[in-house]
């Protein structure tokens, strides 16, 4: 075994949540290692959705117009009965909050060679593609992660925290003998993607099809490729339904055998779980290993992804003494109950859609048509943590990105820091021993030009928003002494952190 390699994080998994970790990782100027079973980036598409929040952490990473260039953005997504009536229809794609596309597919392998890309920019991080995590061990300030090559060596890495976004199998999560709730039902479903030329395939960029026969999902990708869903029945044959014959019957034409090319087939459970545990010692779980969601809102990469986005700059403030050891309880206590709202709902959608009762499938159709904002939820605030969501119902959510009017999006202004948007008359009747050490902490950007957070102030319906680095709402203030209480609950003011702005 080789002498042992020093770094403030170990990053296992691979995968697009392990990669946007390291990234982000990178971007804060941390330094880490990310471990990688497989000797290539996946071949084939899993994750097919991002939505507005998601585009905006890549936009963090300096990368969101490339990644533009290999997205779709959504025009509609629609619920179809069995008789082809649209039950409802919800427009996506639209220019959000965010600054970015409510929703936008893609292919995941182009996704996650354009994320390797960001890691080899940032000198403090790399990926080690075909090394896995053979043991993980908290010991004495950190973690002792056993490593194995593709030939059998091992060696090991030691670090402050450990990062398991080794997805839904989770060794890690199993070798700490964390155990997972199940919400809702399970169901297999075989998912089919490819390239579709020379037929229309469906109008509508995503179409939930509650076909009480046989429920289905269709969803536009970009160029050529299309995926379709679609649910086992008890008297499938599993070898015969991934035949090109069996996909044409089954997508009822909508797939032809000659005109539509698979590059991936495979049977799969929609499953809802939880991981009743996230974090054990300095060892942190993220993505699918904490949490899978049946994919009927498209939100299980961008759930993982909201992870290791709320977690890395806390990590960063921790590591540099900026904050209490502290802040870090509260990754778990803000972002469980935020997945487990997209878990249940989508275990709830999707007992809607994938029943195979006619008469059930009668109910749930009336249901959509007489409540159609059901279809479409609203993503909630986060769970109890660094914000004032107890006390002011507007506190925890995330907040809104102006784009400026020389076309700039504020992000991009304000970077990986906590912002402070109010106005001139209400920031300098706080203490001025408060403002200057505001204006000497180079984790805070304060902005009072009315062209800067018009917008944020009229939106949240405050005179002060303070937002965190993940872009989520810390407190609204309309006097002074509510300013000063939420800039203070800041963890880097009054630790008299050196101005590097």
């Amino acid at each position: 075994m080789s002498d042992a390699v020093n770094v403030d994080v170990v990053v296992i998994g691979g995968g697009p949540v392990g990669v946007t970790a390291l990234a982000l990782l990178g971007r804060a100027g941390l330094t880490a290692i990310g471990l990688e079973r497989e000797t290539e980036a996946w071949p084939t598409a899993r994750a097919v959705h991002f939505d507005g929040e998601t585009f905006r952490t890549l936009q963090s990473l300096g990368v969101a117009e490339r990644f533009a260039e290999v997205t779709l953005p959504m025009s509609s997504m629609h619920i179809e009965n069995e008789a082809g009536e649209v039950l409802i229809s919800i427009p996506t794609g639209r220019f959000g909050s965010q600054a970015w596309q409510d929703d936008l597919t893609f292919h995941q392998p182009d996704v996650e060679h354009l994320l390797r890309d960001v890691v080899d920019k940032f000198p403090g991080v790399e990926l080690r593609c075909g090394s896995a995590a053979a043991g993980v061990r908290n010991v004495d300030g950190g973690v002792e992660v056993t490593v194995r090559d593709a030939d059998g060596r091992e060696s090991v890495v030691r670090a402050r925290w450990a990062i398991a976004a080794d997805g839904a199998r989770s060794e890690v999560r199993n070798s700490f003998g964390i155990v997972t709730e199940r919400i809702g039902e399970d169901a297999r479903w075989l998912v089919v993607d490819g390239i579709l030329k020379g037929s229309p395939g469906l109008a509508t960029d995503m179409i939930f099809l509650g076909h009480h026969t046989r429920p289905a999902l269709w969803i536009r990708l970009p160029g050529d490729r299309v995926r379709m869903e679609f649910m086992l029945m008890p008297d499938d044959d599993p070898e015969e339904i991934v035949t090109a014959e069996s996909v044409e019957r089954i997508s009822r034409g909508v797939l032809p055998a000659d005109k539509f090319t698979a590059d991936r087939q495979s049977i799969y459970t929609f499953r809802g779980r939880i991981a009743e545990q996230w974090r054990v010692g300095n060892v942190f779980l993220a993505g699918d290993a904490a949490h899978q969601a049946p994919p009927l809102f498209g939100q299980g990469l961008c759930a993982g992804i909201r992870d290791v986005a709320n977690l890395v700059w806390k990590l960063d403030l921790v590591k540099r003494g900026s904050a209490d050891a502290s802040l870090l309880d509260t990754y778990e206590t803000e972002r469980k109950p935020h997945a487990r709202f997209w878990v249940e709902q989508a275990a709830t959608a999707a007992g809607f859609l994938q029943t195979t009762d006619a008469e059930v499938a009668k109910q749930r159709d009336e249901f959509i048509r007489t409540n159609p904002a059901a279809s479409a939820p609203v993503s909630p605030k986060l769970g109890p943590g660094l914000h004032e969501g107890d006390t002011d119902k507007r506190a925890g959510y995330l907040g809104i990105q102006p784009i400026l009017a020389d076309g700039v999006r504020l992000d991009d202004m304000v970077g990986a820091h906590f912002l402070v948007a109010t106005s001139r008359d209400l920031y300098e009747a706080v203490p001025a021993e408060l403002r200057a050490q505001l204006e000497q902490d180079g984790d805070v950007v304060v902005l009072l030009d009315p062209a800067k957070v018009g917008q944020i102030l009229e939106t949240e319906g405050a005179s002060a928003v303070v937002m965190r680095p993940d872009h989520y709402i810390l407190g609204l203030a309309d006097t002074p002494e509510a300013l000063e209480r939420i800039v203070r609950s800041i963890p880097t003011v009054d630790r008299a952190v050196p101005a590097s702005l």
